[in-house]
């Protein structure tokens, strides 16, 4: 896409915006005044001064911003900061062209400066926490966690947004346009009302998939796993034939990786073991964390884990890297990983320096991974959970916030689709390349324009109302969708978005307010990841102990409170009912 083309879109959205807040009219004294005489002069100009007065009156009625906004902009330029995550990327997350970009759309369009303060990714709940707690939080917030955002709610740190919403509605026509009523009322209040967050929206929902290694299926003549055992053969077979695999490399043969993480790096076999039959409630209520942490079944999955781990089939010190270690990802990259769990499309993200990319340019030209169902569920089915449309990031206004207005025009302007689409395929010729069919293909920056180089894919860390490609048309979105990733074939892409859709199921959104216990504060997500990682290092005739020891105290930590809460929620919004279709 053109600079003047984006322009121009831009131009032409700004017009349709402005024409969404009401026509605003001046009243004309000069033409209702008479040639005639004095008495009639100043009858028509004391006619004119009424209507005149009457048109003024309506005109402020008309306008939500009482005159702070002219044509659309401020009278008086605004300062506002907006967050960012950091991912230690090729470009300083606060500095580049598409901040560069932003701030200058931004002030011309509606007379705010913007400015970027960064937070990094993979400890973004403890920076946010930290950031609100002695005040200086962005104007603008965003984060994953909707516990961090009642809880300070709570405290009165967070706006409420509703009234401002209500107000203001008639400016943010893109907004509303884009995540409707369900996604911004997605957390709202039943009983107060209140709206803490907004709740981004998700483009696509594909979630995660089982990725293995093609080129060592067929050095071994192996058939693609389509079932758990046919899987356990395929990583044992990695790991008896290492030599053969790696050489003199065999020492670092990992046949599975798993992460520190378990629920999420093991999550379709966690999901496999899970009855496909199970009821709204009892997922509402033992699901309450997004890693089935409490649900049923999720023992004997780790149990599998366990047994795979002392037989030498998973990576012996995954346990020892947190969130935000680049070791997983290396060791995958230099080609030692035969198996592994994660987002739908994660061995092609970060184009050029993608996992696939590279294992072809410094391992062999042949080897990739490729998405695969293999987890069964009791039905001989490969359920497991997608992402719904709404529950992506969540955007906040902390109480430190003073520019409201100027925040929601930017959260307005970051949700039109002409400046997702910029922001998601960049610059023609220097992101993107444009195919006959118009399918749009994202190519690697060079070093002569590195300031060009995504933060994240599409740049997620800025389109924070959009998370997945969101061209001019959905045929165009999931045409171009398999060219979006520079570096790997797009067949395999195809393949990762089918798989990863294949017996999907959406999660239900159950809505009953707050749950008091969920915003306590206590640490249960790394009790929960120290309970799954104990459980799957400790010897097999300990497993049932180990296990059943680290869920007492994650329960009395506050597992019990939340399910004890939800379940009385649940009662006394639904009473009887299981199943809320």
């Amino acid at each position: 896409m053109k600079r003047k083309l984006v322009a121009l879109l831009l131009a032409a959205t700004m017009v349709i915006s402005l024409a969404a807040c009401g026509d605003k009219k001046t009243g004309d004294s000069s033409s209702q005044q008479s040639s005639g005489s004095s008495s009639s002069s100043s009858s028509s100009s004391s006619s004119s001064s009424s209507s005149s007065s009457s048109s003024a009156q309506t005109e402020v009625k008309n306008d939500p911003s009482n005159g702070e906004l002219v044509n659309g902009k401020f009278v008086k330029t605004r300062k506002i900061t907006v967050e960012v995550y950091d991912r230690s990327g090729k470009v300083a997350a606060d500095d580049n062209a598409w901040t560069d970009w932003i701030k200058k759309q931004m002030l011309d369009r509606y007379n705010v400066e913007v400015s970027f303060k960064t937070v990094p990714r993979w400890t973004e709940k403890d920076a946010i926490n930290t950031l609100l707690a002695s005040g200086d939080a962005p104007d603008i917030c965003y984060t994953y966690e909707y516990p961090t955002i009642q809880s300070y709610a709570n405290m009165d740190g967070i706006i409420d947004l509703n009234p401002l919403l209500e107000q203001y509605k008639s400016l943010l026509p893109n907004l509303w346009a884009w995540l409707g009523d369900e996604n911004i009322y997605y957390d709202q209040d039943p009983k107060t009302g209140t709206v803490w967050a907004i709740e981004g929206r998700r483009n696509n929902t594909y979630r995660i998939n089982t990725f293995i290694r093609q080129d060592w299926l067929d050095k071994l003549n192996l058939k693609t796993p389509t079932t758990m055992a046919e899987f356990e053969t395929a990583i044992k077979a990695f790991r008896d034939n290492a030599s053969k695999l790696l050489g003199k490399d065999a020492g670092q043969m990992v046949p599975f990786l798993l992460t520190s993480d378990v629920g999420w790096t093991a999550a379709p076999i966690i999901e496999s073991f899970i009855d496909p039959n199970i009821t709204d409630k009892e997922l509402y209520v033992t699901g309450f964390d997004d890693r089935k942490y409490t649900v049923a079944g999720t023992k004997e999955a780790v149990k599998v884990l366990n047994k795979w781990y002392n037989d030498n089939l998973l990576w012996k010190s995954f346990h020892l890297h947190q969130d935000g270690d680049s070791a997983g990802d290396d060791l995958c990259k230099a080609g030692y990983v035969g198996a592994f769990i994660q987002n739908y499309d994660y061995p092609y993200r970060n184009n050029e320096d993608s996992i696939n990319a590279l294992l072809a340019k410094n391992v062999d030209p042949n080897a990739k991974f490729v998405a695969i169902n293999c987890f069964q569920d009791k039905n001989g089915k490969y359920t497991h959970y997608s992402y719904s449309a709404a529950g992506d990031r969540k955007t906040f206004f902390p109480a430190t916030n003073k520019e409201p207005l100027a925040s929601l025009l930017y959260v307005e302007f970051i949700s039109s689709p002409e400046v997702i689409q910029y922001l998601q395929i960049g610059e023609e010729g220097i992101n993107h390349k444009v195919h006959d069919n118009g399918a749009i293909e994202i190519i690697p920056v060079d070093d002569a324009h590195v300031r060009y180089n995504q933060l994240g894919g599409n740049n997620i860390d800025l389109t924070i109302t959009c998370n997945g490609l969101r061209l001019s048309t959905p045929e165009l979105t999931h045409l171009s969708m398999a060219l979006s990733y520079a570096g790997s074939d797009p067949q395999d892409v195809a393949n990762a978005m089918a798989v990863a859709e294949k017996d999907a199921v959406a999660p239900i959104h159950v809505n009953v307010g707050e749950i008091t216990a969920e915003s306590e504060g206590s640490d249960l997500t790394g009790k929960r990841n120290a309970g799954f990682t104990q459980s799957v290092i400790c010897p097999t005739s300990d497993f049932d102990k180990t296990w059943d020891d680290a869920m007492k105290a994650y329960m009395q930590s506050g597992g019990k409170a939340i399910q004890d809460e939800r379940e009385a929620a649940w009662k006394e919004n639904f009473g009887n009912k299981t199943n809320l279709n």
